[in-house]
């Protein structure tokens, strides 16, 4: 299991992780799993079908979070691409389409990582500055002062504000991978809780074998 180690000053900002080991992808219930998913945006799209931001992300805590970066949430703009837009759920990757779908269905932010690229253990610690690192797509991209982030003993993996870097991020051959969800202070843990459970419930629609691992902190 990966092992991770929050610094002392984030103590007030919740974070969980399902760390989840798939089996070989013929073994994977597909066909379940994206029925599930078209039950759910059907659900989505009726509950939002008078979809107001202001009503609807006006006190969210992501929201307001990123806004103090002078950053739009990329969890907003990805709900209004698909509600609004019309544009079509992303159908590329089951293990990545997972969050995916939670994060439409609840507005809070995660990730998805390659734990098998991951070097040593994780650490999570706020920035301090506009430290660079190579982004999942190729660019350089930076943390920020304030900004919850991770490094192992490679480098940084990841900035709540920036994303996920280039090596750990997921790839296609990917089946060991971790989710973290993130929080912002003195969020009710409950929420973290709330969305692992929901996590491990899509990933054991998806392999009912996969070996499901999680830890809060």
């Amino acid at each position: 299991m990966l092992q991770f180690h929050k610094e002392t000053t984030l103590l007030h900002i919740p974070f969980g992780v399902l760390e989840v080991r798939y089996p070989a992808k013929e073994l994977w219930e597909e066909e379940t799993f994206y029925a599930m998913i078209g039950e759910h945006l059907q659900t989505l799209r009726k509950q939002f079908e008078n979809y107001d931001r202001k009503t609807v992300f006006g006190e969210n805590v992501y929201f307001r979070f990123f806004k103090k970066f002078k950053k739009t949430y990329p969890v907003m703009m990805q709900f209004e691409s698909f509600l609004l837009k019309g544009r079509p759920f992303p159908h590329t990757n089951p293990i990545t389409e997972i969050p995916f779908l939670a994060e439409l269905e609840t507005h809070q932010l995660l990730g998805t990582h390659d734990a098998d690229h991951v070097q040593g253990n994780i650490q999570l610690f706020a920035g301090t500055e506009k430290t660079p690192f190579p982004g999942m797509r190729g660019e350089e991209i930076h943390t920020y002062p304030d900004d919850f982030c991770a490094r192992d003993d490679g480098g940084i993996i990841f900035s709540m504000i920036a994303g996920a870097d280039d090596r750990t991020c997921v790839k296609e051959s990917s089946t060991h991978v971790f989710y973290p969800v993130f929080g912002v202070a003195d969020q009710p843990q409950a929420q973290i809780i709330a969305m692992l459970d929901r996590l491990e419930e899509y990933v054991n629609v998806l392999s009912p074998d996969a070996q499901i691992q999680r830890q809060l902190m």
